[in-house]
Order: C-alpha cells, then structure tokens, then sequence
C-alpha cells in the first residue's frame, strides 16, 4: 500500500535521516526483491552518516542467502561490514536461563 500511495518514499526518507536505526531479528526471512531494492536505498543513504544497528542471530556469511541476490547483497553488506564494529555473543540463550 505504501508504494500505491507514495508513503513508502516518505518512510524510507525518515528513516534514512533517523540517528539511529535498529535492525532487530535480521534474517529471519528471505528477502524479496523489493525488499533487497528498499534495504540497500536505506543503507546507501546512511552509510558513513548516520548509525546503525544490526541484532541477528545468524552469522554474517549467512546474510548472502537471506538477501538473496549476490550483487545487491555484496553492495548492502559491503557498506555495512567494512565500517561496523561486530560483537558476536556465544553461549545459550539468557532467555532460557531465566525461565
């Protein structure tokens, strides 16, 4: 709907002006096409100005598969990879240990 009616352009814009911006449960899915198009306008747009966070419990050789297309996943996670800061937890899951 928000493509019909122009609101997608006006989401991505503000998102791509946010400070910061919190990707959370990455790949949980795998992309569609527009999908793939509308992560890497936002990633392009923030990339060296603005912050973001990415949480996945996958690691980052598997994001390949979940964007799907090789060529728009090397621009998406080229602009995400070689400027980020990875923190890569191990060990069981805090949820589990509370219950």
């Amino acid at each position: 709907m928000g493509r019909a009616d122009g609101s997608i352009i006006k989401l991505l814009d503000k998102l791509g002006k946010t400070d910061l911006l919190i990707l959370d449960d990455f790949g949980l899915t795998h992309m569609e096409q527009q999908h793939r198009l509308d992560l890497l306008e936002l990633i392009e747009d923030r990339h060296g100005r603005k912050s973001t966070v990415i949480a996945s419990q996958l690691p980052v050789a598997s994001w390949y598969e979940v964007i799907g297309e090789e060529t728009i996943a090397d621009a998406i996670l080229d602009r995400l990879i070689h400027t980020s800061h990875r923190i890569e937890l191990r060990g069981e899951s805090r949820r589990r240990k509370n219950m």
